[in-house]
């Protein structure tokens, strides 16, 4: 499959090769742990053992890569497993990186609880000023941290700036790409060394599946990524891939709808008089909206929002809502609302990512854009 082919076609035929031996043009579940050699050390296909490789996972992995514009793509049992492997293949004991003010709560937890185990120190800094992420380098820098958007706050980093920051101090940037989708925003093109996906979002889209993604760029980076995900393990099994492939065959129409309904949800709570403030990138007035409008092909499905009343009353939107889903988790075709300062970002609490407590953040489904809004303005009250 040529790189030279639109996105759309690429996420239907990338990795997708009609099977040589049926013709079926779907790749076909490989649900086996290991392989008949052909004579000792005679791989066939290079394929000895499922953690070390398995069809199914190498279709979905070439898709991956090609999707970011990545010459390697590795699929992982979960998001948080992939951001483990690569900070444990790029760090060391002593080493230091800068993460963002706003983030998965997950990710910040594995950086204060796990990895700082290990000897790796961190610091935050605003990363959507290129200036505050060059302050917050140190000589022992090997990484720089970026969400954009950011979770759950939308915040928007200049990728490129960025990257240039971190480049001129010898570190590499990574950009959890989670909530564009490559779709709306492709980081490598812009400078990033790595992207990071939780796949269980958007990327598999029907809530269905867990699952995670490094794709890189540098072959020899992939090479190293590659070694690391062998040596430990959290690999993705055959039928998650297959699942996460399925839903990828329809990113690009879901993105066009996640975001057009969006848009719609941000109308009725701007003009809301129990709304105070909406983050969407699509704000002409949010801060980095020139920025978002240049790196992304449009503005996405997640939308959060704080409520006037605190805490309770941002609680009570998201108990009283009918069709948004209160649960974790985003990007699924079904709309999900949450408050991020009880759920996914409890972590974050008395930290600099410590996120508003009358928050709340909503991922934008498919359904009826109508029957999304009469839903929210019943639960706003």
């Amino acid at each position: 499959m040529s790189d030279q082919h639109s996105f759309e076609t690429l996420a239907i035929h990338a990795g997708q090769e009609p099977d040589p031996v049926t013709g079926a043009v779907v790749p076909p579940i490989y649900q086996v742990s290991t392989y008949k050699q052909d004579g000792v050390g005679g791989l066939r296909g290079g394929y000895e053992y499922s953690r070390s490789g398995n069809p199914t996972r190498t279709a979905l992995e070439e898709n991956l890569a090609a999707l970011e514009g990545g010459t390697r793509g590795l699929a992982f049992a979960s998001g948080l497993a992939a951001e483990d492997c690569l900070l444990r293949t790029l760090l060391s004991p002593g080493d230091h990186v800068v993460i963002p003010n706003d983030a998965y709560g997950g990710t910040f937890r594995l950086f204060a609880k796990v990895v700082s185990r290990w000897g790796v120190e961190w610091s935050v800094a605003d990363s959507s000023s290129p200036e505050a992420v060059r302050a917050a380098i140190r000589p022992e820098t090997k990484v720089v941290w970026v969400e954009t958007p950011s979770n759950p706050l939308l915040g928007i980093t200049d990728i490129a700036a960025v990257a240039a920051v971190a480049h001129e101090a010898g570190a590499k940037l990574v950009v959890d790409n989670t909530f564009a989708s490559p779709y709306l925003q492709q980081p490598l093109a812009l400078g990033a060394d790595v992207v990071v996906h939780s796949t269980t979002k958007y990327m598999g889209g029907h809530s269905d599946v867990v699952g995670g993604a490094l794709i890189t760029a540098d072959a020899g980076l992939g090479e190293e990524l590659a070694y690391h995900q062998n040596a430990m393990g959290a690999v993705a099994g055959p039928f998650d891939s297959w699942l996460t492939m399925r839903g990828i065959k329809t990113l690009a129409v879901r993105m066009d709808r996640h975001t057009a309904n969006a848009e719609r949800v941000v109308e009725l709570l701007l003009a809301h008089p129990k709304v105070t403030q909406v983050y969407y990138p699509g704000l002409p007035e949010h801060p980095l909206h020139e920025v978002a409008a240049k790196q992304m092909r449009a503005f996405g499905g997640m939308v959060s929002f704080r409520v006037a009343g605190g805490e309770e009353a941002a609680v009570e939107v998201c108990n009283r809502t009918k069709l948004f889903t209160l649960g974790e988790s985003l990007g699924g075709v079904e709309s999900l609302i949450e408050h991020p300062g009880r759920m996914t970002h409890a972590s974050v609490a008395g930290s600099a990512l410590e996120v508003p407590a009358d928050l709340v953040r909503a991922s934008v489904g498919i359904e009826s854009a109508e029957d999304l809004l009469a839903d929210l303005t019943q639960a706003l009250g």
